[in-house]
């Protein structure tokens, strides 16, 4: 199993920053993709950015521009830096992580989930 912990969630002002990270944990795993997703009261859990190995990112076209994500490989880990935030981006933020895994010798795609981080944007 692939454990996955996020960190850095909070209450910051419009217009601010704020920088949320992710770690992944586990034996015998390979991770093929790494991002960050968001569920608002009410709505479905959309994605905010994503980056897959061999390709460059992937942004929601709202966070375009403000948000940035980047990712370690020997750290197992991912940060999103959330700048200039607006009271649209209040949500409850998730970090991914897919990958392949052997069990038992086998390999076996696995898709992993952190707990979920609160960030709230004030006006």
């Amino acid at each position: 199993q692939v454990q996955v912990v996020e960190s850095g969630g909070g209450v910051v002002q419009t217009g601010g920053s704020l920088r949320l990270s992710c770690t992944a944990s586990g034996s015998a795993f390979e991770i093929g993709a790494m991002g960050w997703y968001r569920q608002a009261p009410g709505k479905q859990r959309e994605l905010v950015a994503r980056q897959t190995s061999g390709f460059g990112p992937t942004y929601a076209d709202s966070v375009k521009g403000r948000f940035t994500i980047s990712r370690d490989d020997a750290k197992k880990s991912v940060t999103l830096q959330l700048n200039n935030v607006e009271p649209e981006d209040t949500a409850t933020y998730y970090c991914y992580v897919g990958g392949v895994r052997k069990v038992a010798g086998t390999p076996s795609p696995f898709h992993s989930w952190g707990q979920g981080t609160q960030v709230t944007v004030s006006l």
